[in-house]
């Protein structure tokens, strides 16, 4: 298989791992990563040795701790609608996939790391997971599908509050919330999710891609709210908050927003 600087690939009775490994990062999603994770799941797509999927993160920190900062201080709207878009196109691939995709979620998950637990079709986290989309921090809203999915998975008042507060939340509020199908102890967590992705893929592969399309058309996405959240974050990137929300996580400091 394919060898990626950002991502570890492990074919394993017809479960292919694939670990997001940036540790000295909390294995933050820059945009190599993201394309890189294009591309596995392309690869997965091809190799009809692969079964299922199962994404996890290096490390007993961190899932994905969110984006890397440092390389989003640098969009503006018209790079950041494209950088948004391509991330919704990659998330896609997961949401889409005719294989079962499993999130196994090993700490952090947030931002990035939030949307890209969502857009497993399962995810299983360990006690010590935390979720959250905390982009409105920096100025942002989630730009990877994070605010269709989220609703879609807790509501539309939880996702509200989520995403206006930025607050994280454990492994078992987000049970509680439904956005996660099980919680179990980290050193339990790759045998959990092996566990429940082989018994998805001792089915009929035909079948059970069928059930991702079925259940992926009860939410229309021909609607605009994926191309409404493009744009929404495009207009975060060319805002003055951005600037301040950005500039004031790497300082280490608190930010003074404007609201322009």
């Amino acid at each position: 298989m394919t060898t990626f600087n950002n991502l570890k690939l492990d074919l394993d009775g017809g479960i292919l791992t694939i670990t997001i490994s940036r540790v000295s990062k909390l294995n933050a999603l820059n945009t190599e990563t993201v394309e890189e994770i294009g591309a596995a799941m392309q690869e997965a797509f091809d190799n009809e040795d692969v079964r299922g999927i199962i994404f996890t993160g290096e490390g007993d920190k961190a899932f994905v701790a969110g984006a890397d900062i440092a390389e989003i201080t640098n969009l503006n709207e018209v790079v950041g609608r494209r950088f948004s878009e391509r991330g919704q196109d990659i998330f896609s691939m997961i949401e889409e996939s005719p294989k079962p995709v499993i999130a196994a979620v090993n700490g952090f998950a947030l931002g990035g790391g939030c949307e890209l637990a969502m857009s497993c079709h399962i995810r299983i986290a360990s006690e010590n997971a935390q979720f959250g989309q905390p982009e409105v921090k920096l100025g942002l809203i989630p730009g990877y599908g994070g605010t269709q999915r989220l609703t879609q998975l807790v509501g539309k008042g939880k996702a509200m509050e989520l995403m206006m507060t930025g607050d994280m939340i454990s492994a078992q509020e987000a049970l509680r919330l439904r956005l996660v199908n099980h919680v179990t102890t980290f050193a339990d967590l790759m045998i959990k999710t092996r566990e429940i992705m082989g018994k998805i893929i001792s089915k009929a592969p035909l079948a059970v891609g069928l059930i991702v399309d079925c259940v992926n058309a009860w939410y229309d996405k021909e609607e605009h709210g994926y191309q409404t959240e493009a744009n929404s974050f495009s207009r975060c990137c060319g805002s003055e908050d951005f600037l301040e929300g950005t500039h004031a996580f790497l300082e280490k400091r608190k930010p003074n927003f404007q609201g322009y």
